[in-house]
């Protein structure tokens, strides 16, 4: 088994999970995270729906004077072995816009499963 983490745009969180629902994958874990890259971010040039529109222009120039992090998304996915390279291409194809800021995709081993109902684990429990 394998967890894959996921660090998106916010903008991308339901075209993702649906993707990955149409894909064979409809068990995912989301949260709201801030954070940011190695490169600055200009947010004159960052279209206002990545900000969700709640940044106005005065703000979004302090901001680019800064380091601030920025609003994303973070999903997790846990998958069987076999399965790791189909999510993670579904994750990478549907948020891959070629421009900074696309995310992060991390792939981790994972010992164990437990569905706390019923007891099963290993890829029964997912």
């Amino acid at each position: 088994m394998k967890e894959i983490i996921a660090v998106i745009r916010q903008n991308m969180i339901n075209q993702t999970k649906e993707t990955l629902m149409e894909n064979g994958f409809p068990s995912i874990t989301g949260c709201k995270v801030m954070g940011r890259g190695k490169a600055r971010v200009n947010f004159q040039y960052i279209d206002e729906s990545v900000l969700e529109g709640n940044v106005s222009t005065k703000l979004a120039e302090e901001l680019s004077e800064s380091h601030r992090l920025i609003p994303k998304r973070l999903i997790v996915v846990v998958v069987s072995d076999d399965d790791v390279k189909k999510a993670v291409d579904t994750i990478m194809i549907t948020n891959s816009t070629g421009n900074p800021g696309d995310g992060k995709v991390f792939v981790l081993p994972l010992e164990d499963a437990i569905r706390v109902r019923t007891g099963e684990s290993g890829d029964d429990a997912i």
